[in-house]
């Protein structure tokens, strides 16, 4: 597997993950009223053992796809139970069917949660294809509630090369403590065949 790449591409790994981040942040203030925005707070090429740790064992809901067009791979967003039922609550407004003092998810409120994972996850792959200058298919999100070192195990665990990209990104809404992150394991050698095609 060569990952030999013109370093003045470097500069795309950073587009990748703004214009993906834009387009979730920019469709979730359009669906939930909230004005959100994305931070990208670090691209690492890390050990997927590392990954691990790093998102840690508390149990949070993980909204996880496949890429099915090259540069294949996964995409898993996080986020903690709290920020997952405010989301849900700025979607469904005055419509009733969200009680924020019910300890679980009403039907209505998993539905919204849904919505809001299918949002973030075909905004983030759009905004990817943008830089590529491609399509890139998905499956439909799957959703887990559980620890985030399991979901990253379960994703990429399996893995001939123990290396992954990732992308930490966080969505945050302006004023509120929802944080939703994003972590990215496209397969390296395919999308570095996706970035050489690129003029810069």
């Amino acid at each position: 597997m060569s990952l030999m790449i013109d370093i003045r591409k470097l500069a795309l790994f950073n587009k990748m993950a703004k214009e993906g981040g834009n387009t979730v942040a920019e469709h979730l203030s359009t669906m939930t009223g909230m004005e959100t925005e994305m931070e990208i707070t670090k691209i690492n090429f890390i050990d997927v053992p590392d990954i691990k740790t790093h998102v840690g064992d508390n149990k949070q809901i993980g909204i996880s796809i496949e890429l099915e067009e090259p540069p294949h791979g996964h995409i898993l967003f996080l986020l903690n139970a709290d920020s997952a039922k405010d989301l849900a609550r700025g979607m469904i407004g005055d419509m009733g069917g969200s009680d924020p003092e019910q300890d679980g998810f009403t039907e209505m409120e998993r539905s919204a949660i849904q919505e809001i994972g299918n949002i973030m996850t075909s905004g983030f792959i759009d905004g990817w294809a943008n830089v590529l200058e491609t399509t890139i298919d998905i499956s439909t999100p799957t959703f887990t509630y559980g620890p985030g070192s399991g979901m990253v195990d379960e994703l990429v665990g399996e893995r001939d090369s123990e290396m992954a990209l990732m992308f930490d990104s966080r969505v945050q809404a302006l004023d509120s403590d929802i944080d939703v992150k994003v972590y990215t394991f496209p397969e390296l050698d395919e999308l570095v065949e996706l970035m050489q095609e690129i003029e810069v």
